[in-house]
């Protein structure tokens, strides 16, 4: 193993505090009280697909929802680095892929022009040998093609790299890619989630359990 990918939300960072703000302003918006964030906090790897559905009952096929979903990211983009943090561990398991000579990367379904912010935020634009958003590619997960983009950026093959994320899209993408693929069990797991049937390589509780796997 040459390097770990991770997915953003929900794996590296813990951006669920203001994707929830973003939707309890919205919600509040259109006369609804805010939501407690632990209501919220299980949907936010599902992007705002997820979020509206949780906030407002609201599902693509509804004649409303792009336009809410065009509200609500506008919402989130005012919001969005308001409080991102790593995950606990997180940033001791970066330092210690790092002192092993080994580099890692973000790959994730999140638009550029909330990722690129997010990865300045906390300062981790210089450490990441490369960052794939969803609109990086043709398609975003579960298909590989941001998977495979990071590997050509990295000059690695797929199969010399670990991809860690939170939703069973991960793992598709991951296996499609040719890639060792871990779940992240500390991520944004809902009750309807069954991470221990998706197929995944190993699952893990903590960052630092990657490092047994490198």
């Amino acid at each position: 193993m040459q390097a770990v990918l991770f997915d953003l939300d929900g794996t590296l960072v813990d951006t669920a505090p203001d994707l929830g703000y973003a939707l309890n302003l919205q919600r509040a918006r259109h006369g609804l009280p805010f939501l407690p964030e632990e209501t919220i906090r299980p949907y936010a790897s599902h992007g705002s697909r997820g979020l509206l559905a949780i906030g407002f009952g609201l599902q693509p096929a509804d004649s409303e929802f792009e336009a809410m979903r065009e509200e609500y990211l506008a919402l989130y983009a005012e919001v969005m680095t308001r409080q991102p943090r790593l995950f606990d561990g997180m940033e001791e398991t970066l330092a210690a892929i790092e002192a092993r000579g080994l580099r890692w990367g973000i790959v994730t379904n999140k638009p550029r022009r909330f990722t690129l912010p997010i990865v300045e935020a906390l300062k981790l634009s210089g450490r990441a040998a490369a960052v794939i958003s969803g609109d990086d590619a043709p398609q975003p997960k579960p298909s590989p093609a941001t998977l495979l983009l990071a590997c050509e950026r990295m000059q690695l093959a797929a199969g010399q790299a670990i991809y860690l994320g939170d939703a069973e899209r991960d793992v598709q993408a991951g296996h499609a890619a040719g890639m060792t693929t871990l779940v992240a069990l500390f991520g944004y797991l809902s009750d309807e989630d069954q991470p221990l049937q998706w197929g995944a390589n190993a699952c893990i509780t903590h960052p630092q359990a990657l490092l047994h796997h490198l």
